[in-house]
């Protein structure tokens, strides 16, 4: 959308890709390195291609990345804004790109807001580690819609924060994580859901990488019994050598089936015909 408007302000026609027609430049981007590539032999001198699926360190020109303009007129089925008010993260986990690909946490101005908006999504890494959350949080509540939040730490929540988030009409789930398991973040989460219903936080639970079956299980549960909605997601390495195992997708097909997670254990989830999952820890 920046790029579109950024060169729509030139005066130059954008539009997506056909293979068919003949450009004079091609813009080509990919978030994962798991994606296929799209090998289409395009008819176009210029092919510009980047994104974290390519390379981590690709960055826009700096003319198009300064550029504030965003043309939403792309993408007419998705009615709400995209925001950021910081790049970058204060954390350096091993499973994560953010700061490699981002560095620190630094604030970054507002893009254009969706003229067609009915909600806010905000994709920060960690929101409220930028120190210029405040202003954030009051611009936010100047457009009077609802927000969801991608990116918010709950290491770091204090209760001026959890307040912040309260007084604000949420879109959907706030979202948070529990990456890693030798960190208990049980107090922090029996506080934050104190302040926010339970039911609207979302939690992203990472599996595979540096965990036991147990501390997987203990994740979930403590997460089910303060009613918050899990998220399993199995590492996936950078360089696309780790497959998720056939335990990370069961345990990720019973958490994220809101019904299943809430109905049963998952040691008697049966993921297939004659075989129930605490044959896993039968096995460990």
């Amino acid at each position: 959308m920046k790029i579109s408007s950024f060169h729509k302000s030139r005066g130059d026609d954008v539009e997506w890709v056909n293979a068919f027609e003949r450009y004079d430049r091609i813009y080509k981007s990919k978030v994962f390195t798991f994606t296929p590539d799209d090998l289409t032999a395009y008819q176009c001198p210029d092919i510009r291609i980047g994104g974290t699926g390519y390379n981590i360190k690709s960055r826009l020109p700096d003319d198009i990345e300064a550029h504030r303009g965003m043309d939403y007129t792309i993408y007419p089925n998705h009615p709400y804004s995209i925001q950021f008010y910081s790049r970058g993260c204060i954390r350096q986990c091993p499973f994560c790109l953010v700061h490699d690909k981002e560095g620190g946490i630094k604030s970054v101005n507002p893009v254009e807001w969706n003229p067609q908006a009915q909600w806010i999504e905000v994709l920060d890494n960690n929101f409220f580690a930028s120190p210029d959350w405040r202003d954030a949080i009051q611009d936010l509540s100047a457009q009077r819609l609802p927000v969801k939040f991608h990116g918010v730490d709950v290491r770091i929540m204090d209760e001026e924060q959890a307040e912040a988030l309260n007084k604000i009409k949420l879109k959907g789930y706030v979202h948070i994580a529990w990456d890693l398991p030798q960190l208990d973040l049980t107090p922090r989460l029996e506080a934050m859901v104190k302040y926010i219903k339970p039911y609207k936080i979302a939690c992203y639970v990472l599996v595979g990488f540096n965990s036991k079956k147990e501390q997987d299980l203990y994740r979930l549960n403590t997460l089910k019994r303060l009613g918050i909605i899990p998220f399993v997601q199995p590492f996936r390495d950078y360089r696309n050598k780790r497959r998720p195992t056939q335990y990370e997708k069961d345990l990720a097909r019973w958490a994220n089936r809101a019904w299943l997670f809430k109905s049963m254990d998952f040691e008697e989830f049966e993921p297939r015909k004659g075989f129930k999952c605490k044959h896993y820890f039968n096995n460990s």
